[in-house]
């Protein structure tokens, strides 16, 4: 009888942000899948779970997905966690997922955490309809990111790196789109901060604070 593979969302900065329903489901499976075991076994330290882990992440080759695979096969249950948040967002999860369900093994959401929906809940705007982006490209094809995001007549969701938040916010202002910005980091952590206000008044901010441009930034463009 085959395994199961369970998705299970994982703190993206606070660990008491996790379900029981997660702890209990990290305790009982036969192997954890993650994509820094260091980061992963912080958290299962914390909780005293003593399950094995094994790395899954987006330079896994197509032979050890297969290997993992057919662990499942063999009636091992799985779960796979990312270092923060929900698999399958803007991670390789996805592809795990499509070649377990090619093989008809049961696929289970475990949801929990996810910097998308903590920005979304303390957005204060309509938020019914919306489009994610997931990461604005490094070089080729960033401009195109950025007119989509400055012609698109519903808010827009993207996550940035601490690299390139001030340049990305400052091409979006030269595509002359008027936006004003909700701008999240470090949601859960210690130095959270929510910034709110037109794109030139969210770079003026970081600008005059630049000790602030640091960790992990969620973005709504609306």
């Amino acid at each position: 009888m085959n395994g199961i593979l369970y998705i299970v969302a994982t703190p993206i900065g606070n660990l008491e942000d996790i379900t029981l329903r997660a702890l209990r489901v990290l305790k009982e499976v036969d192997l954890i899948l993650c994509e820094d075991t260091r980061v992963t076994r912080r958290l299962l330290s914390k909780y005293e779970i003593a399950t094995p882990v094994k790395s899954y992440h987006q330079h896994t080759s197509q032979e050890k997905g297969r290997q993992i695979i057919d662990e499942i096969l063999s009636g091992k249950n799985l779960a796979l966690v990312t270092d923060a948040g929900t698999p399958g967002v803007s991670d390789p999860g996805n592809i795990l997922v499509e070649m377990a369900v090619e093989n008809a093994i049961q696929v289970v959401p475990v949801p929990g955490a996810s910097a998308l929906a903590a920005l979304v809940s303390v957005a204060g705007i309509d938020m019914q309809k919306f489009t994610f982006l997931g990461f604005p490209p490094h070089k080729k094809g960033r401009e195109t990111f950025f007119k989509e995001v400055a012609a698109s007549k519903y808010p827009v969701m993207y996550y940035e790196s601490p690299h390139r938040v001030l340049k990305n916010l400052e091409l979006l202002q030269s595509l002359g789109a008027d936006k004003r910005i909700i701008l999240g980091r470090e949601l859960t952590k210690v130095f959270e901060e929510t910034v709110r206000g037109d794109v030139s008044e969210v770079i003026e901010y970081y600008k005059s604070n630049s000790g602030k441009v640091k960790g992990e930034f969620v973005i709504i463009a609306h």
